[in-house]
């Protein structure tokens, strides 16, 4: 068991550790809605939660490795890879400051020599906790000078004038 256990995740040993606590809560008198409240769940987990217990004791409370396919990156080459996503596309001879999928995809590629589709880099993204990002989108016309002039001197005249 000791093997297996060295394969689970930092959310997994936390929800393992939850469920423990929440048993030694019901343990030490409080009821199933008060031990939700503490630990931020539904009543409806701890209720299963206890099912667990009653029927396969401490060893049903205990997490579980994730089966699967193992993954294609390493630990230590994930590490890496999140050092050069930081460093951003242009360091990485990409044209613009953008991260898409496909160039994540091709940097992994060219770096780890291993092929991921777009739907396996989005799930390595997620992995190392890299979300969606839409870049905000401004008009090439743009003159923040007219703008900070605009509201340094019209806004507060109409400011004033709505008062």
């Amino acid at each position: 068991m000791v093997l297996l256990r060295a394969h689970l995740s930092k959310q997994q040993e936390f929800r393992e550790t939850r469920r423990l606590k929440a048993m030694q809560l019901l343990k030490s008198g409080k009821n199933q809605t008060q031990v939700a409240t503490e630990l931020g769940v539904s009543p409806a987990a701890v209720s299963q939660w206890v099912k667990a217990a009653r029927l396969g004791g401490k060893a049903a409370l205990e997490a579980k490795p994730i089966s699967g396919r193992p993954t294609k990156l390493s630990n230590a080459q994930l590490q890496r890879l999140t050092r050069m996503l930081s460093e951003g596309p242009l360091k990485h001879g990409f044209p613009t400051e953008l991260w898409t999928l496909q160039r994540v995809a091709e940097l992994v590629r060219r770096k780890f020599d291993v092929t991921y589709d777009q739907s396996g880099i989005w799930h390595v993204l997620r992995r190392l906790n890299w979300t969606q990002q839409k870049p905000e989108r401004q008009s090439r016309e743009r003159d923040e000078q007219a703008i900070q002039a605009w509201r340094s001197r019209e806004w507060p005249r109409i400011k004033k004038r709505a008062s």
